[in-house]
């Protein structure tokens, strides 16, 4: 999910249309008629009947109230947070005393009298409703403040990470880009096809890093970015910088958070080629195992302090946008190891389907 802010954000509620949802729901049903059975003790009906038919008058009102949410989702999209939850209140009323009238007149009809199973339903109609209705509004309150602020915070985490990610996208270093374009006047001189092919490299970097395609992009993608970075980044350093490649195991279709690997290999050079005077070798190296695809970015240790802010902004934006995109699934580790820094990620292999691939070429 990409929060956005030029737009009217979705309606807090969960979406009560998927089975993951529905059955949540019927977990908290059964496990409210049993709290309930519990705690009425009633000395005239044994146990399992009362939890039987409390359980099968809450899961009317839970499925009738689901039933009606997921079909006006969209109608509540489109209202504010207040307007929706007061709709919504009304609704789950309205369902809640449809249901207690229904078990009631079920309960005065000729067959349910004749095999003597009118004590099981209610006596007092309007007793029964409005209690039920009563404690109905309760529940859904508590439930709708509970939704709400869950949602509010799951929209703060991911605002602020797009706006990690906007600063990560516009932080392309001052000197980088001097350095790349003294490079590129040096070449206009002695290569100039070289040159031109360096300011295509340029834009294409530029435009890989400003851009806004979404959450995530194909690894291939975000592979092709690093290496153009590599290659403006060569034309500076020259032998100094060495870059391994052991990616041949990796799905290049697998999605990945856009700019992950790229800005790796950024603090790689800059941490621990940069300030060597002999330089260095930079080493990516991936595997799938299962469902889960490991990618290692090392580079030897720099003359400097060790890790600069720099460095931890970027592993730290790297971090919650994993976590994001992958959820608990998502790993990532990094720190000095012997004379080397490491990094590690590891996440699940997840590609998109194929009508969709096939709509995108088209």
């Amino acid at each position: 999910m990409k929060p956005d802010a030029g737009r009217t954000p979705a309606f807090y509620l969960p979406d009560f249309c998927t089975s993951r949802a529905t059955l949540a729901l019927v977990l908290i049903v059964e496990l409210t008629a049993l709290v309930l059975t519990l705690a009425r003790q009633n000395a005239a009906i044994d146990l399992w009947t009362d939890l039987v038919r409390t359980s099968l008058f809450l899961l009317w009102i839970g499925l009738a109230g689901a039933g009606l949410l997921c079909v006006l989702r969209d109608r509540l999209a489109r209202l504010s947070a207040a307007a929706g939850s007061a709709v919504v209140l009304a609704l789950i009323g309205c369902v809640v005393a449809a249901v207690s009238l229904c078990a009631y007149l079920l309960g005065r009809t000729r067959t349910v009298l004749e095999s003597g199973g009118g004590p099981l339903f209610p006596q007092h109609a309007a007793a029964f409703t409005l209690g039920n209705v009563g404690i109905g509004l309760i529940i859904t309150g508590v439930a709708l403040r509970y939704y709400y602020v869950t949602h509010e915070w799951r929209r703060s985490v991911e605002l602020r990470a797009a706006a990690r990610v906007h600063a990560l996208q516009a932080r392309i270093r001052p000197h980088f880009l001097f350095n790349s374009m003294n490079t590129i006047a040096a070449l206009t001189r002695s290569n100039p096809p070289r040159a031109e092919a360096a300011v295509q490299d340029l834009a294409d970097l530029f435009r890989a890093t400003l851009s806004d395609k979404g959450d995530t992009i194909t690894l291939a993608e975000e592979l092709e970015v690093a290496r153009t970075y590599q290659r403006m980044e060569q034309l500076r350093l020259g032998a100094r910088l060495q870059v391994q490649w052991h990616i041949e195991a990796l799905p290049p279709q697998a999605l990945v958070p856009g700019l992950m690997i790229q800005p790796l290999l950024e603090n790689a050079i800059y941490h621990g080629i940069e300030p060597r005077a002999e330089g260095g070798t930079v080493t990516i190296s991936g595997e799938l195992a299962g469902d889960l695809i490991t990618l290692v970015v090392r580079n030897p240790l720099g003359a400097g302090p060790g890790v600069r802010e720099g460095n931890r902004l970027a592993l730290g934006n790297i971090r919650e946008r994993m976590s994001l995109v992958y959820g608990a699934r998502a790993l990532m580790k990094s720190g000095r190891f012997d004379a080397e820094y490491i990094v590690t990620l590891r996440f699940p292999h997840i590609e998109r389907p194929v009508s969709a691939r096939a709509a995108q070429l088209a």
